[in-house]
């Protein structure tokens, strides 16, 4: 049905396009208006209706015509057509009822979108719009990729790396290339020839690169020909000469009816002076698809690449061997290069920056040469470098590198490493015990012939036989025990021998004493001794002896000293190693911890014993120690100085230490206290209880510092001193208060008064204030507004009528809610060109007469006598005045306010 539609628009159409070439009439126009109508009816049209507004709209690219693309609904029913403005008048038109439509098929390539104005006409007068539509044209795959050349020609050399790109393949598609209608895609599709099946080239899919594959890295070879040197070209006449001098004829014919002549002229013409591409060496055949390659329905291109290969001249010719120290006529061509540029210069380099001497040069023509005898101890390879040029100095080839390495010969002779190589062996080892190895060296080449050694013993003195001796490995075993007294040092004279040359090495064998002596004490008991309880640390107690028969330097003889039964530590002996030790006190005596010791100091050797030998008795002595009790002050049991902190409302009464002093006798002691400066603390002379007996105030003195004295009660010279730090916490005992309680504002200009508070506490107890009139109330006349966390303003806000003094109620808490309500006292008055209030001048400054005096006074002394008897009357009904006055305080406050 949508087919049908879809036709009958667009045979309409065509017949309104015909029709208007002559006029488009009112008649055509209702002609086609039931023709748009009916496909607007038709299946998906549904959505393509909406008012005349702005609208983006996508119409693909070669839709059959008439296409609807959208039809503009109109609320004033008077309108009589549309118009269209802006981009593609003859492509994209609007039918009377608002139906935009295809007149001609939308081509991607020619134009990708369209802006067109549309406007509702009444007549011809525009009455709504415009309205713009962007149209963005859908690409459709209709063009196939085609590549820039319908052939390609290229060149490669032999034994190029595979992967590098030797050439390049480029296409182009005319669809949209942000969509995948122009995504391109190379593949090879053929290599011609391909006699083996095995692919030596292959193509990059997306940029068309051209690289050989790693089988063509190994088999690519060119075609043979003939080398041209520096200067020589491919001419008759120097191929005539190569020909003579390489294939020497065996008859005397003429060169051009030579066969063997002419067949190589016409190869030589085919490569150095045809067209090689004319008789290419491989053709590649080479696919471009669009779509990525992806899609079956793909458009594709088809183009060829023709490949020679060349000859590369420019081979590694190593890596190179020369045998060291060679016997030949200097300089000498050890290889050959050659750039594939005919004209190209050489130039050889070292690659070590090292400053040794460098034995290589280079021709013009390329050859390396060799200009001395090399030696391998000296330096057993070098890297060379060669560098081709053109007459610019520009690199026409990549440096190479050629390793040279020097073999060597057997031109060393081995060498010992020192004069003298020494041993040491303990006596009475058994048979057989390894004294060591000896290493000797050859400067030849490790692990080769040159380098292999043999050992043999040539004489041993004082005994020969003694010893026996690897031939390969150069280890030396004992063949008999070994005994000191026999003989306490060897000689042994060892030949050390290549295939060519042999050294002689002596070796010095020592036989060091076997620790089979015990150390002995010249007495094993040195009795009793008794100290003072205060001998000083460092000083000597004892002096002990011992000795050891074992040889005299050696550690079999050398003597260290363990102690036994050393409570604490308290102890020590100090020696030099020589048999003689000093007992010495290294820590404080104390009697009453440790009143005697009964130290065993034992004597041993660092060396271990032999075998079988254990020390006893006789290496070790005794000696007693009673320790005599002094009497000594009494001590504070703990370390470090104490220090106690309590907060400043303790209870009367509390505890807030106790000195833990105690007399090392056990003798009663007192205790007594000093740096209580207030008297605040009270310390009991037998306990050592401090507790408080007044009041605390940390504003007052914030640290105590306590010195408390401990002595002894018989001997109170026996005295110990110790300080006690007590550090005093704040509580919020403490109200903010006024800095200022009175002052004055000027009536012409009145200006706020600076509210200032101060709290002793400290934080969190202190500021920030809150300043307020009680219970939170507002008053008419003033208002406070806070500064800082210390002061506000006090701001009068009406005047009064007359000079006045106010007495506002003002509240102030800290930052822990504690405060109370307390006066402050304002003058409103007028005030003077300096600021301050009015005071008229002495207006009332008369005298008074006698009896006028007399008057005043009497009635002054009668006024005294009343206030006496109402005072006396309230103190008799103190109570019930108090709570009338506290009632009566309230309200004046409210009144006041």
């Amino acid at each position: 049905m949508t087919r049908y539609v879809t036709e009958t628009l667009r045979l309409g159409l065509v017949a309104g396009r015909t029709v208007e070439r002559f006029a488009m009439t009112p008649t055509l126009h209702l002609l086609l208006l039931p023709l748009l109508l009916s496909v607007a009816c038709g299946q998906g049209l549904k959505d393509k209706k909406g008012p005349l507004e702005n609208k983006a709209l996508d119409v693909p690219e070669q839709t059959v015509v008439p296409y609807p693309i959208y039809q503009f609904q109109v609320s004033d029913p008077d309108v009589t057509g549309f118009q269209l403005t802006g981009e593609g008048h003859a492509d994209i038109q609007i039918a009377e009822d608002g139906w935009l439509y295809l007149a001609e098929p939308l081509d991607w390539a020619r134009n990708s979108h369209y802006i067109i104005g549309v406007e509702a006409l009444v007549g011809s007068d525009v009455v709504e719009g415009p309205a713009f539509v962007t149209i963005s044209v859908l690409d459709i795959n209709n063009h196939a990729p085609t590549f820039e050349q319908s052939a390609y020609a290229a060149m490669v050399r032999e034994r190029t790396r595979h992967g590098v790109p030797f050439v390049r393949v480029s296409a182009s598609d005319l669809d949209d290339p942000e969509s995948p209608n122009a995504r391109l895609h190379f593949s090879l599709v053929s290599q011609i020839p391909n006699r083996d099946k095995t692919p030596f080239f292959q193509i990059d899919p997306v940029t068309g690169d051209i690289s050989i594959t790693e089988d063509g890295e190994r088999t690519l070879k060119a075609r043979e020909s003939l080398q041209y040197g520096m200067g020589e070209s491919f001419s008759s006449a120097n191929l005539k000469k190569k020909f003579d001098d390489y294939c020497t004829p065996t008859q005397d014919i003429p060169h051009e009816l030579n066969p063997f002549y002419t067949c190589l002229e016409r190869a030589e013409s085919r490569t150095r002076g045809g067209d090689r591409q004319e008789d290419p060496d491989y053709t590649l055949i080479v696919r471009v698809e669009d779509l990525a390659g992806a899609s079956e329905n793909a458009l594709s291109g088809i183009t060829s690449v023709k490949v020679v290969v060349e000859q590369n001249l420019w081979v590694n010719p190593g890596p190179l061997t020369v045998r060291e120290h060679l016997k030949a006529q200097y300089p000498m061509v050890i290889a050959k290069v050659g750039a594939n540029q005919p004209n190209a210069s050489y130039r050889l380099l070292q690659k070590e920056r090292v400053a040794l001497r460098f034995p290589f040069s280079i021709t013009d023509e390329g050859e390396v040469l060799l200009n001395e005898e090399l030696d391998r101890e000296e330096k057993d390879m070098y890297i060379l470098v060669v560098m081709a040029e053109d007459h610019h100095g520009n690199e026409v080839e990549s440096p190479m590198e050629i390793q040279v390495v020097v073999e060597d010969i057997n031109d060393n002779s081995p060498e010992c490493g020192s004069e003298e190589i020494v041993f040491e062996i303990q006596e009475n080892e058994p048979v057989g015990s390894e004294v060591g190895q000896l290493l000797a060296s050859d400067r030849d080449e490790e692990g080769t012939s040159n380098a292999m050694l043999m050992y043999t013993i040539e004489t041993v003195l004082p005994v020969n036989g003694a010893f026996s001796l690897d031939a390969v490995s150069g280890r030396i075993l004992t063949r008999d025990m070994l005994r000191r007294r026999d003989s306490k040092q060897y000689t042994l004279m060892v030949n050390v021998s290549d295939q060519v040359f042999s050294t002689t090495c002596k070796v010095l064998i020592k036989v060091i004493d076997v620790n089979n002596e015990l150390p002995l004490f010249e007495k094993n008991n040195y009795g009793s001794l008794s100290l003072a309880e205060d001998s000083s640390v460092g000083q000597t107690v004892l002096t002990v002896k011992a000795s050891d028969a074992d040889e005299p330097g050696s550690g079999s003889s050398q003597i260290l000293f363990e102690i036994t039964g050393n409570h604490g530590d308290t102890f020590a002996v100090e020696t030099d190693g020589n048999g003689e030790g000093r007992l010495v006190i290294i820590k404080p005596l104390d009697f009453e911890a440790f009143p005697t010791y009964t130290l065993r100091i034992n004597a041993r050797n660092p060396e271990p014993l032999m075998a079988g030998l254990d020390y006893d008795s006789k290496s070790s002595a005794s000696v007693f120690i009673s320790v005599m009790d002094v009497d000594e002050d009494p001590e504070f049991q703990s370390s470090a100085p104490p220090s106690v902190s309590v907060p400043e409302d303790l209870p009367v009464g509390e505890l807030l230490f106790t000195a833990d002093a105690k007399d090392p006798e056990g003798k009663d002691i007192s205790f007594k206290m000093e740096g209580d400066v207030n008297g605040w603390l009270v310390l009991d002379a037998a306990t050592g209880e401090v507790k408080t007996k007044a009041k605390l105030d940390r504003e007052t003195l914030e640290v105590l510092e306590l010195t408390i004295t401990a002595f002894e009660q018989g001997n109170p010279k026996k005295a110990t001193e110790r300080v006690y730090t007590v550090h005093l916490l704040d509580v919020n005992d403490n109200h903010p208060k006024l800095k200022e309680s009175q002052a004055f504002i000027c009536t012409k200009g009145p200006q706020p008064v600076v509210l200032r508070a101060v709290d002793p506490d400290s934080f969190p107890f202190s500021e920030p204030f809150t300043f307020s009139f009680p219970k939170g109330k507002k008053s008419p006349n003033w208002e406070i507004t806070t500064v800082d966390g210390s002061s506000a303003l006090l701001k009068m806000k009406k005047a009064p009528a007359e000079d006045k003094t106010f007495s506002i109620p003002i509240s102030i808490i800290d930052n822990q809610g504690v405060g109370v309500t307390q006066k402050f006292e304002v003058k409103v008055c007028n005030c003077t060109a300096l600021g301050y209030c009015y005071v008229a001048p002495g207006t009332h400054s008369f005298k008074y007469g006698m009896g006028t005096t007399v008057g005043i006074l009497a009635g002054t002394v009668a006024f005294i006598c009343i206030a006496f008897a109402i005072v006396v009357h309230r103190i008799n009904k103190s109570n019930e005045e108090k709570k009338k006055k506290a009632a009566a305080g309230n309200g004046d406050s409210e009144q006041m306010l």
